[in-house]
């Protein structure tokens, strides 16, 4: 995962807004027809592609003016919730997909430039608690905007998205408040004066054949036998990113049973999964220099939290609730729906999905210290692909078929990240320093 300093994480609130299919469903009563899933799958699957080109364009623009213009086109896809149209809908979708990749990209190239060996870790865990508090505080104002209504009126769906929109064209212009970093400050420059200048003299379309080296490794990469394990449990953090991001806060608003609360109750979740989120990240993330016993004990807490809340979630929500009409479910579940364990799941959610990506992260950064780059591609390729796929089928699929998915590939990916770590220790045994890593 591509990472920023500080500001850039305003431009990413919106993005993990989990009743966005619950809007949708409100405005199908009018001439507006669009699916909240069917745009997500096309946002993840344009962002899939993007990401074999985003590195070109870094390279020519800059990573300053190329986050500037992905967050106008986060800033135009919010807009379009002010007045929706189905066609301008789905234009907008295409357009944030490309520019998703593109920030990402930029967000990790600008990362690096303003820090060093000393500073990269510290850099790298505000913008990550920056991130997740962003889930935490966006969804602490729909809970309690939203907070005893059934349906979402015209006007609190527009004053929603005309906050955000500002919110995300303030923090847009804040990109360029980003400092530029000296040169010498610059991570894994060489300080010799006599390279800077061969770099200035150096002929633009080296810049193309950068590019088109870095793609080459990228699909050499995609073969090895560590990437193609890891891809398995990449697979699995873009089925349940799809299902804690989408799915089951769609889930909690469909559900009559939950009465008036039930649309409050989505920003609830949001809450408690932004808190599982940070909990995961400070205790597995920044602290994990301390940990003398590896990454498989981390993934296995990880799946572990994730099976028990695929477990509840099944007892506790109707089947039908992810494809749920407009009017909601008054389907029985397993047991009464309960308040309490949905919210309760929603932090086990968030707590698995941290687990899963700081070890991913991690190893990743170990296995490719050389090819960091084309390595990170490839991982955030394999999990856009599959969470545009599971956008998809989460407009057909009933509920228990969804978790069964995600617990057959959250097995498969456990076990193939435990054979690429136990490959990684062997390395660890010939010299190198797994407490480090």
């Amino acid at each position: 995962m591509y990472t920023s300093p500080t500001r850039p994480y305003f431009s990413k609130t919106r993005r993990r807004v989990s009743g966005e299919q619950t809007v949708i469903r409100s405005l199908n009563s009018t001439d507006f027809h669009g699916s909240g899933y069917t745009s997500m799958a096309i946002i993840y699957g344009v962002f899939s592609a993007s990401n074999l080109i985003t590195p070109s364009v870094v390279a020519v623009v800059g990573p300053q003016l190329s986050m500037f213009a992905s967050g106008l086109f986060y800033s135009m896809y919010i807009a379009v919730f002010i007045q929706p149209f189905t066609w301008s809908f789905y234009t907008a979708s295409v357009f944030i997909g490309i520019a998703a990749a593109v920030l990402w990209t930029a967000q990790g190239n600008c990362l690096t430039i303003n820090s060093d060996e000393h500073t990269i870790g510290r850099n790298s865990g505000i913008f990550w608690a920056l991130l997740q508090s962003s889930l935490f505080f966006g969804n602490l104002y729909i809970y309690f905007a939203w907070q005893g209504k059934t349906q979402i009126s015209e006007g609190d769906r527009r004053t929603v998205f005309i906050a955000l929109t500002v919110i995300s064209l303030v923090g847009t212009v804040l990109f360029f408040l980003i400092r530029k970093p000296d040169s010498e400050n610059i991570l894994g420059e060489d300080e010799s004066s006599d390279d800077q200048d061969v770099e200035v003299n150096e002929p633009a379309q080296n810049n193309m054949t950068k590019a088109v080296d870095a793609f080459k490794k990228s699909l050499k990469l995609c073969v090895t036998k560590e990437m193609l394990l890891l891809s398995i449990t990449t697979a699995y953090t873009g089925l349940e990113l799809t299902f804690f991001s989408g799915v089951y806060g769609t889930c909690i608003g469909a559900v009559n049973t939950f009465g008036t609360e039930e649309k409050s109750l989505i920003g609830l979740s949001g809450i408690f999964i932004g808190i599982g989120e940070i909990l995961g990240g400070s205790l597995f993330g920044l602290l994990s220099k301390n940990n003398r016993f590896g990454r498989n004990p981390v993934v296995l807490l990880g799946i572990l939290v994730h099976f028990v809340a695929f477990y509840l979630i099944f007892l506790n929500m109707p089947a039908d609730a992810p494809i749920a009409p407009l009017e909601g479910t008054d389907s029985s579940a397993y047991i009464k729906p309960s308040k309490e364990v949905a919210i309760f799941c929603s932090l086990l959610l968030g707590l698995g999905d941290s687990c899963f990506n700081t070890q991913l992260l991690s190893i990743l950064g170990f296995l490719y210290s050389e090819d960091s780059a084309p390595a990170f591609a490839v991982f955030k390729f394999v999990q856009s692909i599959c969470a545009a796929v599971a956008f998809f089928y989460s407009n057909y699929l009933l509920l228990h078929w969804q978790l069964l998915l995600m617990v057959i590939f959250g097995f498969f990916g456990t076990v193939s990240f435990f054979t690429v770590e136990w490959e990684a220790a062997a390395v660890v045994a010939r010299g190198s320093d797994y407490r480090s890593i």
